[in-house]
């Protein structure tokens, strides 16, 4: 079901955005204390054709930045003159978080367990309940960028209900390695976004408050990719070769048996094998080190870029798959093609 078909206009917090025009238009969120005043920023590129509605947004988190650059790079995009539907862009959607370089909103809840908010209730839950009535309510995909927290840092992957199969066949366009079947979170935009018919995809990669040009060339192909699946935008001439994406049957963080220093062994997209040293912890002076070992063979897909850790901290995440090998080889081909300094 198409929700909002252009050739009509797109009405957005009492702004009207008529067929082949662009909008800015500034949200009202929670005040700050010192009576300035906040503003969720929006951009709506509503096309002159008919085709779906299709949102795209970051920084729900605050502190996870990768995707406020592509959304930017996407806004750059000629290609989008002859845009089909609509396509609506919020870059930083806790902006509260975003200026306090936080994960969090000042009420310290995540807003990714907020959805789908309230209008009277803290400042996550209206804040939910403003994006829901306003953006999630008027479109019929979702894209929505992430990356890992302070300190870690998450190899290029798509997080999606892939039991869907609308939101399967949008998973496999997006050019990343690996695909996680995530169970939808109480509370998450992913699982209010469900309980309304909307596909989404959620997209992992790198780290908080650090741009990673890899993983933003990555979800800026990706967008275009899914844009042109739902023909928003015109199929490119000459196509590239499409990374075949492998589907992870579990994932699973391998935690620090002992307290101590860590001295990492094998790094993010790296394969390993069942028994294999991850990384060894020692004492600050070296008298005792233990080796962390991998409990199954998989793929390294998320990592603690920290070298300290508490007994039980999560060091490194760790994918299983059917065919280790060729998830190891499609690893490889997607850092070749990606990696501004492999693809010169």
């Amino acid at each position: 079901m198409i929700r909002k078909n252009t050739g009509s206009v797109m009405t957005i917090f009492g702004t009207d955005v008529a067929p082949g025009t662009t909008q800015f238009i500034d949200i009202p969120v929670a005040d700050l204390y010192t009576h300035t005043s906040l503003h969720m920023p929006i951009q709506v590129v509503n096309g002159k054709r008919k085709g779906p509605a299709l949102f795209v947004c970051a920084a729900i988190h605050g502190d996870e930045l990768n995707g406020v650059e592509i959304i930017r790079r996407l806004l750059a995009q000629k290609a989008l003159r002859r845009l089909a539907g609509c396509l609506v862009a919020v870059p930083v959607v806790n902006v509260h978080g975003f200026l306090a370089q936080s994960r969090y909103l000042p009420d310290r809840r995540d807003l990714n367990r907020s959805f789908p908010g309230s209008a009277r209730g803290s400042v996550a839950a209206r804040l939910a309940d403003t994006f829901s009535r306003e953006i999630i309510s008027q479109c019929d995909y979702g894209i929505d960028f992430h990356t890992g927290a302070v300190h870690r840092s998450n190899l290029p992957q798509i997080r999606a209900d892939l039991d869907d199969p609308r939101t399967r066949e949008l998973a496999g366009v997006f050019n990343v390695p690996v695909l996680i079947n995530a169970k939808l979170r109480d509370g998450s935009l992913r699982e209010h976004a469900a309980a309304n018919g909307i596909p989404m995809l959620l997209y992992e990669a790198g780290e908080a408050l650090r741009f990673d040009e890899t993983a933003i060339r990555a979800g800026l192909r990706g967008v275009l990719s899914v844009m042109r699946k739902l023909e928003m935008l015109p199929a490119r001439e000459s196509s590239s070769r499409r990374i075949e994406p492998l589907v992870a049957t579990s994932t699973s963080w391998v935690r620090a048996p002992v307290s101590g220093v860590v001295r990492a062994r094998k790094k993010l997209g790296q394969r390993v094998q069942e028994g294999e040293t991850l990384a060894t912890i020692s004492d600050p002076f070296g008298e005792s080190e233990t080796a962390v070992r991998a409990a199954f063979s998989g793929i390294i897909i998320g990592e603690s870029r920290l070298p300290l850790a508490h007994e039980g901290d999560a060091l490194l995440n760790l994918a299983r798959f059917d065919s280790v090998s060729l998830a190891e080889d499609t690893v490889e081909e997607f850092h070749i093609e990606m990696d501004p300094d492999l693809s010169r």
